[in-house]
């Protein structure tokens, strides 16, 4: 699947991912909800469920958001130094908003590169002479 196997249809992974189209026809079926994947793609069939994204989106968009948050937070405490409630008030719906708004992005471009790449769970293929 992976290269010169692609469906000519097939969008760019970040295109996909943007707007929640199938890594494998184009159409806008990959997302059955806010940031959950639809079963299979409507158009072509493709089963989204054979692939795992896991957590990895949701825990590298915290680990990214929450290092930009954390430096923003120290630059205005040595700025500013306004009392704990501010860094409340604003941190936290920020950290939220800010997660949330990219969880769809990261997801869509990882199942998209799982499909571009032929990526599967890991399976130890015995050698020729072991079949």
């Amino acid at each position: 699947m992976a290269g010169a196997d692609l469906d000519p249809r097939a969008p760019a992974p970040a295109d996909a991912a943007l707007r929640g189209l199938c890594p494998r026809c184009g159409a806008r079926t990959l997302f059955d909800g806010l940031v959950r994947f639809a079963p299979r793609c409507r158009e072509c069939g493709l089963e989204f469920e054979g692939f795992n994204v896991g957590d990895g989106p949701a825990a590298f968009l915290i680990l990214i958001i929450g290092t930009i948050i954390t430096v923003l937070a120290v630059w205005l405490e040595l700025a500013v130094s306004p009392p704990v409630w501010v860094h409340v008030l604003l941190w936290v719906p920020l950290t939220i908003i800010g997660v949330m708004a990219s969880l769809r992005f990261a997801k869509g471009i990882l199942i998209s590169l799982e499909y571009r790449n032929a990526a599967r769970e890991g399976r130890i293929v015995p050698p020729e002479s072991d079949r």
